[in-house]
């Protein structure tokens, strides 16, 4: 008798059974690791770094990726790598199979990947009580036997003198020995409570705000004096700033129960906080840094935090911290990935009402 087989595939036999599989490759899973690598970092050059290959070596591959799924992905520009929109699905798909790959592999061979000991974290008080302190636990849950020491403070930790493993902050680091990677950036816009606009209504324009309760978040740092004075040209603020603090959560609360209107990063609305954007021109943002000694990324827990957090701010994934600004009520219309955690629910039950 003559066997009929199909011309697309081929016959592989397995004991006393015969499989069929297609003789193409699906997908090339290695191309869809550089794929995101090189999203992720915005840049050929920082992502073949960061894989530890050439440039010359990492280009042909995303070429050939892109072939491989018929159209293409990334577009080049003058400030780095953008993916097209298809690139965009691609890039929202794979990182989906990527955990989902970690989830497999910690679940067939825990004793191989479970790592020991202790990885130090240091991060400015605002992304930690509201975005880290809430992803952590995914991390914790794929890294049980780790324990992760993170401090939040004000004042950025000192990398090279080993004060922390990893540091996350605000502001730039100019040592030229540290490792430096741009996480994203924060999008700061006004916000108030509702509480708050049942009471004294919204304000009409910038120029009313000197009508209204401002509550500010500012230290010794001289950053918040600049964004005051462009704001309030020659107005002090006693008179007009109702509450001012240099904590984060502080600053966050105050505005949340309606002690005044204030400027809040976007993701906090996308996230699920119950404050209301409000629809003045005025839009203050900051770039989020992480940075850390280059010998302490070769110790492999400290290496494995560092990829995750890459991967907490990519700003492809969470859209509230791309470059350019979208409006909060935008955001998780932009937003493509799992179901976020509202690291508000529960706290303060009725605050916002």
């Amino acid at each position: 008798m003559v066997s009929m087989q199909k011309p697309n595939e081929s016959r592989v036999l397995m004991g006393e059974h015969v499989l069929h599989r297609p003789s193409k490759l699906l997908l090339d899973w290695e191309g869809a690791h550089l794929f995101l690598e090189l999203v992720r970092f915005r840049s050929f050059r920082a992502a073949a770094e960061h894989l530890g290959m050439s440039v010359n070596a990492l280009r042909p591959r995303i070429t050939a990726f892109e072939q491989s799924l018929g159209t293409t992905l990334v577009t080049r520009n003058v400030d780095g790598v953008r993916p097209t929109p298809e690139g965009q699905k691609v890039f929202n798909i794979a990182a989906q199979m990527e955990q989902m790959s970690y989830t497999l592999v910690h679940s067939c061979r825990p004793s191989e990947r479970a790592l020991t000991g202790q990885v130090r974290l240091a991060v400015t008080e605002g992304i930690g009580s509201l975005w880290i302190g809430s992803k952590l636990v995914e991390f914790q849950r794929a890294n049980p036997k780790l324990m992760i020491d993170v401090r939040c403070a004000m004042r950025s930790a000192d990398v090279l003198q080993l004060e922390t493993d990893i540091s996350i902050q605000l502001t730039r680091p100019v040592i030229p020995d540290l490792k430096t990677v741009k996480l994203g950036r924060l999008h700061l816009i006004f916000f108030a409570a509702q509480s708050y606009l049942d009471t004294y209504g919204a304000p009409k324009d910038v120029a009313d705000l000197c009508n209204h309760r401002v509550v500010v978040q500012g230290d010794d740092d001289p950053e918040w004096h600049k964004l005051y004075d462009h704001l309030f040209p020659g107005l002090p603020a006693e008179g007009l700033v109702s509450l001012r603090s240099n904590a984060s959560s502080v600053h966050y609360w105050s505005i949340a129960q309606g002690a005044g209107i204030g400027m809040l990063p976007t993701y906090v609305y996308a996230v699920g906080s119950p404050v209301i954007p409000l629809n003045l021109p005025v839009h203050h943002y900051v770039d989020i840094w992480m940075t850390y000694h280059p010998s302490v990324s070769r110790i492999p827990r400290v290496r494995r935090l560092i990829d995750w957090l890459i991967r907490a701010f990519s700003p492809r994934t969470f859209p509230w911290f791309r470059d350019e600004y979208i409006a909060p009520t935008d955001l998780r219309r932009e937003y493509g990935g799992r179901a976020l955690k509202n690291p508000f629910e529960g706290l303060g039950g009725a605050h916002a009402k």
